[in-house]
């Protein structure tokens, strides 16, 4: 999956407080791991399989697994 990092950004700060321990419990990953996908910079226990190149919109992100992503959606989609 591709996105641009500025709309991944836009995503994770769109999530309610507390969203990252819940994905991590959720997928039984580590919490930093969680944190790092979302572009943070954490030490992590696993590799998050995202990739990144520079360019507009704060480059490209191409992400191996969205599994991460497609739990942050539906935490938004609860929100509503």
């Amino acid at each position: 999956m591709i996105i641009t990092f500025n709309e991944l950004r836009r995503i994770k700060d769109r999530l309610p407080s507390g969203s990252s321990q819940r994905i991590a419990d959720e997928l039984g990953i580590d919490v930093e791991t969680v944190r790092n996908y979302f572009g943070g910079n954490h030490q992590a226990k696993e590799c998050v399989g995202v990739h990144y190149e520079s360019g507009p919109d704060g480059g490209v992100v191409t992400l191996d697994d969205p599994k991460i992503l497609d739990v942050a959606m539906r935490i938004l989609s609860e929100q509503q």
